[in-house]
């Protein structure tokens, strides 16, 4: 973009609204309106006329790195050509077209940094957060960061407001710095290395965590598994949110191998994510952390509730969803969905006759009545289709246990309890087949009833004992957040960067990556 010098006149202001506003109406219908309802706004009065602010939007632009964009999606060339030229020495096309160049660079600026530069929806199907606003709440936006007194402060808090996003700045900030010094030392693969043992990894093992800032690890035998290298271990296990065991897995052996820059984009990542979700985390809700295998329950900005919890298997995983607890299934009856019927049961079947009974499975037609599972052409069922359901009753030892927290999604999708807690003491509990299954059911039940005078704690037993099947309406409307995200603060406020267990991340650094669409 060239900015011709040419004489100014104290006519060309009007000159330059009447191009801007020529401009604007020639734009193509499918582009984002933002600017054009900010300019529309203002009469199509220039916004940029003092030079410092547009180098200040220019200095913004080079410090979108420190969010985990790419500077390159805002043409800075062309902004800092826009940044150089004084306004008055523009023709009033010229100094339209300047304008044009620094808004939408802003309004570009603003969006990726508040909502993120990717519409999830176009990664995930189910994708139903709070979406970001339409162009007319984002000209306000644009309007207020424009008038601001210090644009780059203004842009710089436009950025989510939660001390997660911050955390993730700073190691950012940090892995690149590592990655720019080069690789650490990778800790050779083989047989699962435990506490004690002797083996010749060891000395990787020492010296790549040596080069992530442990001290003191020294020792007469370089080729142990000694008590001050296993505790050095276990801070890492700690920090990368895995069973602290002390015990070089496959997974710990991943994590460890795993490049600064890989971490850097992991970090990224996890910046989108939170841009996305932003909005949805600052308000009473009931977050379910799918890698962090971790619920709670926040309202008036206090967490009242929190437990561990199990979610879908790689296979079959839980989705990112927002919802809202509908009703309470006190002694819950279990109806097979159709993933599990289609892949587990009748293959079970098939394999073995006595699958339903080992599972106290029955077969229902449409009308309730009990179906004979030996009239059944099990072998064709899944080819055929299957005209019926498959059920479990109720009671203790029931898969959803005694308690069933009914969520308004389409993909039968909840939350319950169990007849399993034994699994909520393994530290990777990426188990079920999509449900969330919950540690502490009753707490959160008592919660969501929200009437102590109706409902106490024996109350709630009492309902439970009965062994009857019962829906119960909930008395706090809250909402549910089903989120993934593969970084969270841990009990101390320290970054911790998990395992991404449904390989996620990779999309996410790639469409970064990608040249913006504009």
């Amino acid at each position: 973009m060239q900015f011709a010098n040419a004489p100014t006149t104290a006519q060309e202001h009007g000159g330059v609204a009447v191009v801007l506003e020529q401009q604007l109406r020639l734009r193509p219908a499918t582009m984002d309106e933002t600017v054009a309802l900010f300019y529309l706004s203002r009469a199509y009065r220039p916004a940029w006329e003092q030079t410092q602010r547009a180098q200040a939007l220019l200095a913004a632009v080079e410090a979108a790195g420190e969010h985990g964009l790419d500077p390159a999606d805002f043409r800075p060339a062309a902004l800092r050509a826009a940044a150089a030229a004084e306004p008055a020495t523009l023709s009033p096309a010229d100094r339209a077209e300047r304008e044009l160049l620094l808004s939408d660079t802003l309004a570009e600026l603003l969006r990726q940094i508040r909502y993120g530069k990717l519409d999830p929806r176009s990664l995930y199907r189910e994708w139903n957060f709070t979406p970001a606003p339409n162009p007319y709440e984002r000209a306000v936006e644009l309007a207020g960061v424009v008038q601001a007194a210090e644009l780059r402060a203004a842009i710089d808090a436009h950025a989510p407001d939660l001390p997660l996003y911050r955390a993730l700045q700073r190691g950012l900030a940090q892995y690149r710095a590592l990655a720019a010094l080069g690789d650490w030392p990778k800790v050779p693969g083989g047989p699962t290395l435990r506490p004690g043992e002797r083996s010749g990894r060891v000395a990787a093992l020492r010296a790549r965590l040596q080069a992530d800032g442990e001290a003191g690890l020294a020792a007469a035998d370089p080729n142990r598994y000694d008590e001050t290298l296993v505790a050095a271990v276990r801070r890492f296990q700690e920090r990368h949110g895995m069973e602290v065991d002390g015990v070089i897995g496959r997974q710990t052996l991943a994590a460890l191998n795993a490049s600064p820059a890989q971490r850097a984009d992991q970090i990224r990542a996890n910046l989108e994510r939170l841009r996305w979700v932003a909005q949805d985390l600052q308000q009473d809700r009931l977050l379910v952390d799918i890698t962090g295998y971790h619920a709670d329950l926040r309202l008036g900005g206090e967490t009242v509730w929190a437990s561990r919890i199990i979610v879908g298997r790689p296979t079959r995983k839980t989705p990112s969803l927002r919802d809202s607890v509908v009703n309470l299934v006190f002694n819950p009856k279990w109806v097979v969905p159709p993933t599990i019927l289609r892949e587990d049961v009748i293959p079970g079947m098939v394999r073995n006759p006595g699958y339903l009974a080992s599972h106290r499975l029955r077969v229902v037609d449409r009308s309730g009545q009990t179906v004979d599972p030996e009239h059944i052409d099990w072998a064709g069922a899944r080819g055929s289709g299957f005209p019926y359901m498959i059920v479990q009753a109720s009671g203790p030892d029931g898969s959803l246990g005694r308690i069933k927290f009914s969520l308004s999604n389409r993909y039968s999708i909840y939350l319950h309890d169990t007849n399993a807690p034994s699994l909520f003491r393994r530290a990777e509990r990426a188990l079920s087949s999509g449900c969330v299954r919950v540690e502490k059911p009753a707490e959160l039940a008592l919660l969501l009833l929200d009437d102590p005078l109706r409902w106490s704690a024996e109350a709630l037993d009492s309902a439970l004992d009965s062994g009857r099947t019962r829906t119960v309406g909930v008395g706090r409307e809250v909402t549910v957040l089903l989120h993934y995200s593969t970084a969270s603060l841990d009990e101390t406020g320290a970054l911790q960067l998990r395992n991404d267990i449904y390989n996620y991340d990779p999309a996410i650094v790639a469409a970064l990556d990608a040249p913006l669409r504009r």
